[in-house]
C-alpha cells in the first residue's frame, strides 16, 4: 500500500514514492525495543529529484532520499559532462543511518536470524568519482572520499562500547575519521550460452592526521554462468581481506541472503577476512516459473578473533543447503528460497526486484 508520483518542474524531474506495506509486516512479524511514537515512524518511502542541465551546460544534480523502518539515506550528486575519452566526473556527498547487524547482531534460532546488538553506524561522505571509459570487456571506477563514521544506540546517542563494553571504534572515541581511495574494476563477458563477471575493489585509507585510519582492504567477487541443456548452471566464489586499523563495522560479514543462506546476517561469522562460495542450478517448470537448487558455505578463515564474532559464539564458517521458486512477470521477477544449516535451522527467504533495479 502507497502512493507513486512523478512530477516534472521545468528540466527537472521529481519522484515521489510513499509506502506503508513493510511497516505494517514489520508490525505483525517484528518485535522491536525502539520507540515508534512518531508519525514519521510509520512511513517508508524515497524521494528522488533529477535537474539534466542545471547550469544550461549539461550538468547533471541528483538528488535521492530513502527511508526505511530503521534505516535512512540522503545522497546528493553533480555530475559535470566531458568527453567521452576522458574520465567523468561526479561529485557526491551522502549521510546515512542504519542497524549494525553484521558484526554487532546477536545470533538467535540456531543462527538462523540474528538479532539487533543495540549498535547503528551514521555515516558521512564526500568526495570525486572518476569513472573511466570502457574499453573492450572491462570498466574501472576511482573514488577518493572523506568519510566520518560516528555509531549510535538504538536511541541515538553517540557511542563508543556495545552493550558488552567492547569497543565499536578502532580510535576507541566515539567517532572514526578517514580519507579512502578506493579503486574498482570490472569484467564481463556474454555470450548466448554463458557469461563471465569478475569485479575487483581495493581501498587504502590514507592517515592524513595522526588519528585517522590507515588500512588496506581488498574484495573480489568472481561469477560463472553456463547453460547446460535446459538448465543453468551459476556459481560464484567471493573473497577479501583487510590490514592495518580495522575497526569492528568494517569486518567482512559472512551469512545470510546473498552469502550463505539458511543463516542469519553475519550469523556464520566475520573476520579480517573471509570467503564465500555459491553453487545454484535453475531448471524452467513453464514458461514464467523456474526450479532452483542451491548450496552454499563461507568461512572467516580463523580471523574472527579480531571482530566480536567470538564473544557472540559464532561457528566461524558454515554451509547451507536448499531449493526456491524464481517467477517471472512483466512486474519484475519474484523469489522465494527454503534453506537448511548446518545446525538443521530452517530459514525461508522472499525477495523481489522490479524490472527497472
Amino acid at each position: 500500500m502507497g502512493a507513486q508520483k512523478s512530477i516534472h518542474a521545468g528540466n527537472a524531474k521529481i519522484d515521489f514514492n510513499v509506502d506503508f506495506t513493510h511497516k505494517l509486516c514489520a508490525a505483525l512479524m517484528l518485535h522491536s525495543s525502539r520507540n515508534t511514537d512518531s508519525p514519521l515512524s510509520l512511513v517508508i518511502g524515497s524521494l528522488c529529484i533529477k535537474h539534466p542541465n542545471l547550469f544550461g551546460k549539461s550538468e547533471k544534480l541528483d538528488v535521492l532520499w530513502d527511508k526505511g523502518l530503521y534505516d535512512s539515506n540522503v545522497l546528493i550528486a553533480y555530475r559535470k559532462p566531458r568527453p567521452e575519452w576522458l574520465s567523468q566526473q561526479s561529485f557526491s556527498i551522502q549521510h546515512s543511518v542504519s542497524p549494525e547487524i553484521g558484526v554487532h547482531g546477536v545470533p538467535v534460532d540456531n543462527y538462523s536470524r540474528s538479532g539487533s546488538g543495540g549498535v547503528n553506524l551514521c555515516r558521512f561522505s564526500a568526495g570525486l568519482d572518476l569513472s573511466e571509459p570502457a574499453s573492450s570487456n572491462w570498466s574501472s571506477k576511482t573514488s577518493l572520499k572523506f568519510e566520518h563514521v560516528r555509531p549510535i544506540n538504538d536511541d541515538g546517542r553517540s557511542i563508543s562500547r556495545d552493550l558488552h563494553g567492547f569497543p565499536v571504534t578502532c580510535s576507541g572515541g566515539c567517532h572514526d575519521s578517514m580519507v579512502v581511495i578506493k579503486q574498482e574494476s570490472r569484467f564481463a563477458k556474454a555470450s548466448e550460452h554463458s557469461f563471465t563477471r569478475f569485479n575487483l575493489q581495493i581501498e587504502q585509507g590514507i592517515p592524513l592526521l595522526s588519528k585517522w585510519l590507515i588500512f588496506n582492504r581488498f574484495k573480489f567477487v568472481a561469477s560463472k554462468g553456463i547453460r547446460l541443456g535446459p538448465a543453468f548452471l551459476l556459481t560464484s566464489f567471493t573473497g577479501g581481506s583487510i590490514v592495518g586499523d580495522i575497526a569492528p563495522y568494517q569486518a567482512f560479514a559472512i551469512g545470510g541472503l546473498g552469502s550463505v543462506r539458511g543463516y542469519g546476517e553475519g550469523a556464520v561469522g566475520c573476520g579480517r577476512s573471509c570467503v564465500v562460495a555459491n553453487t545454484e542450478v535453475t531448471l524452467p517448470l513453464n514458461r514464467t516459473i523456474e526450479g532452483a537448487v542451491f548450496l552454499d558455505c563461507g568461512s572467516d578463515l580463523g580471523s574472527g578473533r579480531y571482530v566480536p564474532a567470538l564473544r557472540h559464539g559464532k561457528p566461524g564458517s558454515g554451509v547451507g543447503v536448499g531449493y526456491g521458486l524464481r517467477f517471472k512477470s512483466s512486474l519484475g521477477h519474484f523469489q522465494v528460497d527454503y534453506a537448511v544449516n548446518a545446525f538443521q535451522q530452517r530459514t525461508v527467504y522472499v525477495g523481489f526486484n522490479s524490472i527497472g533495479s
